[in-house]
């Protein structure tokens, strides 16, 4: 998976790998608190709508903790010199520990307490992350100045990205679902042990090599001159908020697996019918952006998925073999989708330098990590709030398994809200979200010359030169 060869490059082939495992871990955590948490909060008996604003409360905390580490990561000097690998080195150790924190809860507490415990978990696992994604991502721009190589470097992360999001997936629904029946709990030590096992080489294999020209003290009130003068940035960013926050389908895909088609297995197919393309997706997706621009290639894939959504949606879940083929469907463009979304924040990272003679990694990637945390509590308090408007009916219990034995039903008007709120509400989102990014106007062969500008290997006179010729 790491075999990529290029003479001009700088990485290593041990220094990528590194890189790309590190991915496996983190998003194998992503997964278990994304995929799993509405799933674990609703078998704990809790109060839907209550969970939800408990989840989104916290983001208040997430709000303040972002913008506050992007000014301190932009500020902070360390003396080895090192801008990314000391957050790396701490998060790898903080983030499996709070992961397994959050599924902890313990049974005999009341619906207070619960509520109480998860929230700090749940600050506590949000801190820890913060601390990890605005360095992983924003690391790429110290590894290399070639723009190719960075885009081969995301690219092909999402392909162990995709395996570490399988592992949790497969794990987390075999572990508690009808035939083992293990807790959430121990899912939670699985997984964690796994997440720490491959981040952990990053640490020692991955080198920081270049700093920017401009690389200056941060204040906030730089911080907003930087955020108002990157219009590119603020645009991406406020449609994958948009679309993000209406993503509500993941966190209920097992309760749609088990209640709509019988089986909470059924959501691994699921899984396998968007992993496999993602993995061929993360192959082919350097040699297409030769051909076509990445923001070209990302409205036509969303295009391309809203399109399919909305026939899934009009088509119902009478059938699961027409449910399983429209997702196969679905899953090549989704893919292309999924490798693609966070390209642009290096992009913006650059074009922002250059607007502004402003280096602000850390605020352009605190933003990055901000949205990813803030769409995926919104999506998953949204959910558990609309399955409340449906009349969703709590339980408790400590597996699928366990559901299954009490045999508790859900009123058809709940049925017909889980399965609205899993698809149409999302399209809404989509829709949204392709209108946003049309205003999207920055392209690769601007940005490699911003880059270029940005380490002095040209000057801005000569930059700005070459753009006004484009």
């Amino acid at each position: 998976m790491a075999k990529v060869k290029n003479a001009d490059w700088i990485t290593g082939k041990k220094e990528r790998i590194s890189y790309y495992s590190y991915f496996l871990g983190q998003n194998a955590i992503y997964t278990m608190v994304s995929t799993f948490l509405t799933t674990y909060l609703l078998f704990q008996g809790l109060d839907p709508a209550k969970s939800g604003l408990v989840m989104l409360a916290v983001k208040v905390w997430d709000a303040v903790n972002n913008t506050v580490f992007g000014v301190v990561f932009d500020s902070v000097r360390f003396k080895s010199g090192k801008k990314f690998l000391p957050w790396i080195k701490v998060s790898t150790f903080l983030i499996p520990v709070t992961t397994v924190l959050i599924y902890s809860i313990p049974r005999g507490l009341d619906e207070t307490m619960k509520l109480a415990w998860f929230a700090v978990a749940y600050i506590l696992w949000d801190t820890a992350y913060t601390l990890c994604d605005v360095p992983i991502y924003g690391i790429v721009t110290a590894m290399t100045q070639r723009i190719d190589e960075r885009t081969s470097l995301l690219s092909f992360k999402s392909i162990w990205a995709g395996v570490g999001s399988g592992i949790a997936m497969i794990l987390g629904t075999v572990l508690v679902g009808e035939k083992v029946g293990l807790n959430f709990g121990l899912a939670a030590v699985i997984v964690a042990l796994i997440a720490f096992a491959t981040m952990l080489p990053v640490n020692f294999n991955v080198k920081e090599r270049f700093k920017s020209e401009s690389e200056e003290e941060f204040t906030v009130k730089r911080m907003f001159t930087y955020l108002f003068g990157n219009k590119y940035l603020l645009i991406y960013y406020w449609g994958f908020l948009v679309q993000g926050s209406l993503a509500v389908g993941p966190p209920l895909v097992l309760l749609v697996s088990y209640y709509m088609f019988k089986n909470s297995q059924f959501s691994l197919i699921i899984l396998a019918l968007s992993v496999l393309p993602m993995l061929f997706a993360a192959l082919f997706v350097p040699k297409l952006l030769k051909r076509i621009d990445k923001m070209r290639l990302y409205l036509i894939c969303n295009a391309a998925v809203i399109v399919i959504s909305v026939i899934i949606w009009l088509v119902g879940y009478k059938s699961m073999v027409t449910f399983a083929l429209l997702s196969a469907l679905r899953s090549a463009p989704a893919a292309i989708v999924g490798v693609t979304m966070f390209m642009f924040t290096p992009d913006c990272a650059e074009y922002g330098i250059f607007e502004t003679g402003i280096d602000a990694k850390g605020i352009t990637f605190a933003i990055q990590t901000f949205m990813a945390k803030l769409t995926g509590a919104i999506s998953g308090s949204l959910g558990l709030i609309l399955l409340k408007l449906y009349d969703w009916t709590p339980v408790k219990a400590e597996s699928f398994e366990d559901l299954q034995r009490l045999a508790i039903s859900q009123s058809d008007r709940a049925m017909g809200g889980l399965w609205f709120v899993y698809n149409a509400v999302p399209i809404i989102g989509m829709v949204a979200a392709f209108i946003i990014w049309l205003f999207y106007k920055l392209r690769d062969k601007d940005v490699q010359i911003m880059a270029d500008a940005n380490c002095g290997k040209i000057s801005r006179d000569e930059a700005l030169i070459l753009l006004n010729r484009k």
